[in-house]
């Protein structure tokens, strides 16, 4: 049976998202970078008597990612509903993060976002309906959080290209 999946299913917001799609009734895959994080959320999201599926996988790695999705869909179905909440968090001030730091930050704040939906939008085309949802915040820039200001501007632009795309296949509405 088909349900969301939730990539990012930490403490906070993945944990809420998680805990109200299953009062719902709908089974919830979860998928975090940390096998403790995941299994912790899940045993709070079991309690509900709903399936749940507990995966782990790094977002900035795309085969991980793939196979994490694809995995979940084996388990419970294509999802109806995809959840991207993974964000690499740290405070971080101009000039300090090196290059390769904000790439990593970048991989996982707006890359994995773009592959999740890649991956499973295409079956949510031909399935006729599905749900893709991107959590944000931060709708200014925080000189405290650098890489996470930039990574959120950049998934607000990677939502907003990919609404435009798949608007027409009723995949993606506008918030």
């Amino acid at each position: 049976m088909p349900g969301a999946v939730i990539i990012g299913a930490g403490p906070g917001i993945g944990r809420s998202v998680a805990r109200r799609f299953a009062r719902e009734g709908l089974p919830v895959t979860l998928l975090a970078r940390t096998r403790a994080t995941v299994d912790a959320v899940a045993a709070e999201v079991a309690e509900l008597g709903v399936p749940v599926v507990a995966l782990t996988a790094d977002t900035a790695d795309e085969t991980a990612l793939r196979t994490a999705l694809d995995a979940a869909a084996a388990q419970l179905g294509e999802p109806d509903v995809l959840v991207y909440n993974a964000a690499i968090i740290r405070p971080d001030a101009p000039g300090e993060l090196s290059v390769r730091e904000h790439q990593e930050a970048w991989a996982v704040n707006v890359v994995g976002a773009v592959n999740a939906a890649a991956h499973v939008g295409p079956g949510m085309a031909r399935r006729g309906g599905g749900t893709i949802l991107v959590t944000g915040g931060m709708p200014e820039t925080n000189p405290r959080y650098v890489s996470l200001s930039l990574g959120k501007a950049g998934v607000r632009a990677a939502v907003n290209r990919l609404r435009t795309q798949v608007e027409d296949r009723s995949i993606a509405r506008r918030a």
